[in-house]
């Protein structure tokens, strides 16, 4: 089995020491949707909502949770990231967005991929609750991840 790195000898909570890690180049790329009303969808698309440009929006929120990562996971390092490029489609029930992160650092950048593509589902939510408080946010996932020790992974 694999040992939790967040957990030292006795169990307590940890932040791991990645002072020792190479400064190497690491990305993750995360995606997730939010599914909605036809109405809601098209009042996004359309400029409709009244707080503002949705997409426009959720895509700034994005991309400062991913600079803030280490202030919401108690345990997540700080990182200098390199980029964060937000995508956000919309589709015929909703709208997907996928995050990619990089850095050159110790550590990887899976949780500020995560984050950014959480809060701008969460940001989109927001801004048109008020026409659709249904709203689903699914599916939110890691896709890849490049760089470090454990090498490149891919979602199946």
């Amino acid at each position: 089995m694999t040992r939790l790195t967040h957990l030292d000898d006795a169990g307590a909570a940890r932040m791991v020491d990645v002072s020792g890690k190479p400064a190497t180049l690491r990305e993750a790329t995360a995606e997730g949707r939010i599914a909605m009303l036809p109405a809601t969808l098209e009042a996004i698309r359309d400029g409709a909502i009244a707080k503002g440009d949705v997409l426009a929006v959720a895509r700034i929120a994005g991309i400062m949770a991913a600079k803030r990562t280490s202030d919401l996971i108690p345990l997540c390092h700080p990182l200098p990231l390199s980029g964060v490029d937000l995508t956000l489609e919309l589709g015929e029930a909703g709208v997907r967005v996928t995050a990619t992160v990089r850095t050159t650092h110790g550590t990887g950048v899976e949780m500020e991929a995560l984050s950014a593509v959480s809060v701008a589902l969460l940001t989109i939510y927001d801004m048109a609750k008020a026409i659709d408080r249904g709203m689903t946010i699914e599916g939110v996932r890691l896709l890849a991840k490049s760089g470090g020790r454990s090498g490149d992974w891919r979602a199946a």
